[in-house]
């Protein structure tokens, strides 16, 4: 069964891993997680899968990690603007 996990709701779920943890340990470990996105979904292991990292030292470096690699289109409210500047 997957598990939905939108990203406001990542840090929770990498804090119930075990640190440090090596990127290949970690798709094994999420591998039934769906990162919901604000236009659409994608498994979280493609997402690690992408990464350059070999390990992660704690929770908030792995988020750091996925946060730079999911696409920028996926972050925000569909048809959310940043505003004229």
């Amino acid at each position: 069964m997957t598990r939905d996990v939108k990203l406001n709701e990542l840090t929770e779920l990498l804090e119930s891993a075990t640190y440090p943890l090596s990127v290949d340990a970690a798709r094994q470990e999420f591998d039934d997680v769906e990162l919901v996105y604000a236009d659409g979904s994608e498994p979280l292991d493609e997402v690690l899968g992408r990464l350059e990292d070999d390990q992660f030292d704690s929770a908030e470096e792995a988020q750091s990690s996925i946060f730079n690699t999911v696409p920028v289109e996926g972050v925000g409210e569909p048809g959310q603007s940043e505003g004229e500047g």
